[in-house]
């Protein structure tokens, strides 16, 4: 599970909760970015809160574990170059690429996304109106036949769970603690000690 992470909320944690349970992980890694290529203008927080505040977030939970290949690489962080990197570590785990709507619509922008799609089953996280509630089929449908468009039929098969509705954005709590407003529950108490203490997004 890989992105800006800025900062990691609780609907980065329920998501990555739903998609245990749903594929029934032995492990979900979450990979913060150096740099994405389509958010170069962006400024983000450094590398290293990023990287600090995704593991006490984590921090305790069997679960989850964090990874900085990408800020390690450093320069701009592609997708597929992580894959590459982590089907050689394990070439034999089943490996899968969590996004969300908004990550998977912009696929074909990505480096490679051909390649991408070959090293790990894409893995579509939709917001549903229940916890529990089954796979939207629809969706599934067209997500099949966009990861099949891109990297032809013999791409990793595609998935789609549904996420418990989490009406939470880093942008959010970004401007929250520009302007003094709390963010406890929009973030764990770990997170906003860590924002607070190291004067983030001031």
């Amino acid at each position: 599970m890989g992105g800006t992470f800025d900062p990691p909320h609780t609907g980065h944690l329920l998501a990555a909760s739903d998609a245990v349970d749903h594929l029934a992980l032995d492990r979900l890694v979450f990979i913060p970015a150096a740099q994405q290529p389509l958010k170069q203008h962006q400024e983000a927080a450094p590398a290293g809160h990023r990287l600090r505040m995704l593991q006490v977030m984590t921090q305790g939970d069997a679960r989850f574990s964090v990874d900085e290949i990408e800020i390690q690489r450093t320069g701009l962080s592609f997708t597929v170059e992580t894959l590459e990197e982590y089907a050689r570590r394990l070439p034999d785990s089943e490996r899968f690429l969590l996004l969300g709507a908004d990550a998977f619509a912009l696929l074909d922008q990505w480096r490679d996304p051909a390649r991408v799609v070959s090293l790990a089953h894409v893995v579509v996280l939709t917001r549903a109106s229940a916890a529990g509630a089954p796979p939207d089929e629809r969706a599934l449908e067209d997500v099949i036949a966009r990861v099949r468009a891109i990297g032809g039929p013999g791409a990793s098969a595609p998935r789609v769970i549904p996420t418990r509705r989490v009406d939470v954005s880093s942008t959010e709590i970004r401007a929250r603690v520009r302007a003094g407003r709390p963010i406890r529950g929009f973030v764990t108490d770990a997170v906003a000690s860590y924002i607070e203490s190291n004067g983030l997004y001031r």
